[in-house]
């Protein structure tokens, strides 16, 4: 008789189940959306597209004006995806859901990889020019070394 050891999860070990991609409406963010879709259609693996929600920032919360809100962002990503998907789905056939997470961009796209159990993590590169001294987030996703990272141009 051999002993019933519960399964646990473990990545990589019969290809990608999950292929994480960060979304903010950016160009580069959507290349990697592009990129993640046909990974995912390769893989048969299924596509989570994160949007990680930022923090307001202190001004907008005393009042001062702001031009849209995280929540609208959110919403317009999720009918611009949509969209997309209903015009390709024939030919792609992905499954994919959307997610949104709130606070810092590293920490959500950390929070929901670990939550989605991701096999994979693909963003887009920072156009950020500030982030040459603060290390932008896909450096720091490549750093902390938990996923295989794609950084698309």
């Amino acid at each position: 008789m051999s002993e019933h050891q519960p399964h646990r999860f473990e990545r990589g070990t019969d290809g990608p189940k999950v292929i994480m991609a960060g979304v903010d409406g950016s160009e580069s963010s959507l290349r990697a959306t592009a990129y993640a879709a046909g990974l995912a259609r390769w893989q048969n693996a299924l596509l989570a597209l994160v949007y990680v929600q930022p923090v307001m920032a202190a001004g907008a919360s005393l009042g001062a004006p702001v031009s849209g809100t995280t929540e609208e962002i959110a919403e317009g990503l999720v009918e611009e995806i949509r969209t997309s998907a209903e015009r390709v789905k024939d030919l792609w056939q992905v499954r994919w859901e959307f997610r949104t997470f709130k606070g810092d961009a590293y920490a959500g796209l950390v929070r929901a990889a670990e939550e989605l159990k991701a096999d994979a993590v693909v963003v887009g590169v920072s156009e950020s020019a500030g982030h040459r001294f603060v290390g932008s987030v896909a450096v720091r996703l490549v750093k902390a070394g938990r996923w295989p990272v794609t950084v698309v141009p």
